[in-house]
Order: C-alpha cells, then structure tokens, then sequence
C-alpha cells in the first residue's frame, strides 16, 4: 500500500512526507469509512477524523503490524464511534444510471438492482458483522488483517463472518430463487 520508507519519513518528522502519506491513503479511508457508515457526509467527518488522529499519531505507529491494519483500526473505530453515537439512518440519494448504447440495458437495471439490494442487506447486519463484511470483501483484507484491525481474536473473525454469510444469505433469499425485487 505505501512504501515503508515513505513512513519512516514521515514518523521523523519530514512534513512532506506525511503530507504524501495521508493523501495516498485518504481514498482508503473514505472508501472503509463510507462502506462501514453508508453514508457520504458521515464518511468524510470520519475520514477526516482518521486522517488527523493519523497525523498526531504517526509516531506512535510501530511496526509490530501492518500499516494498513493500523489505518483501518483508526479509521473502523472511528466509524464504529460515529455509528453508536448517531443512529442509521436511510440514505435517500440514489445513484444516477447511465446506459450506453453498446451494452445491454437489461443487465445494467438487474445489476444495478441486485447491488442496492446487497447494499442494504449488509446495512442491515449487526455492526460488528458488517464491519466484517466490510474489511473482507469490499477491503479485501485476509482473516489476519481483520482480527489484528478490530483487535478481535482470529476464530472470532470468522465465527462473525460465519454468522454475516447466513444472515445476508436470509436477507437475499429472493436472489436465491432468481427472483428479482422490483
């Protein structure tokens, strides 16, 4: 993700380097924070949150783990923070379709569909199972990178992304059957 030498730099206090630091990985962090609270305003006050936590904490950083995991515990218990303070709500903005000649209408709508609706299944997952869902298969990150992330111990990962599966596997069932919502 980022070169090891660009973080030392930055934790010895060259500023140009941690300017280059925080914008290499604020895609990152909006992008975990946006997927964990759904929500685009909330996502750009946590990321901004983690971003400065991450400036005044650069030098606590060592290297006992892995950059990224470290930025992701900042950024997930920021949101997690965020998400028990505020209560969720339902996002009313939708995302604007554009079809091209080219390509099958069809598939776009269906598509479109089936992603709105896995959207809101995760939304509707406990928060310490979403968070899972999250981190692994839309920050792709291994079962390690999530327990060192959420300082949870590995079987528990797995257990909560376990229980995740079968709870969005409910909450889809209508997909299951070939069935579309409409």
């Amino acid at each position: 993700m980022v070169e090891p030498g660009l973080i030392k730099a930055a934790q010895s206090g060259d500023r140009e380097a941690l300017i280059t630091l925080l914008r290499e990985i604020e895609t990152h962090v909006y992008r975990t924070a946006y997927y964990i609270l759904n929500n685009e305003q909330d996502a750009m006050d946590a990321s901004q949150e983690a971003l400065i936590r991450i400036y005044t904490k650069i030098g606590s950083y060592e290297e006992k783990a892995q950059f990224k995991t470290w930025i992701q515990r900042i950024v997930t218990n920021i949101c997690i923070d965020k998400f028990r303070r505020n209560k969720p709500t339902v996002s009313i903005d939708e995302h604007e379709m554009v079809f091209h000649e080219k390509q099958n209408v069809e598939e776009e709508v269906l598509s479109a569909y089936a992603l709105q609706d896995i959207r809101s299944a995760i939304d509707k997952l406990p928060e310490h199972h979403r968070t899972v869902v999250v981190l692994r298969y839309l920050q792709d990150f291994s079962y390690n990178e999530i327990a060192d992330s959420l300082d949870l111990p590995l079987n528990t990962v797995k257990s909560y992304l376990f229980r995740a599966r079968q709870q969005l596997q409910t909450l889809l069932h209508d997909y299951q059957k070939g069935g579309v919502r409409g």
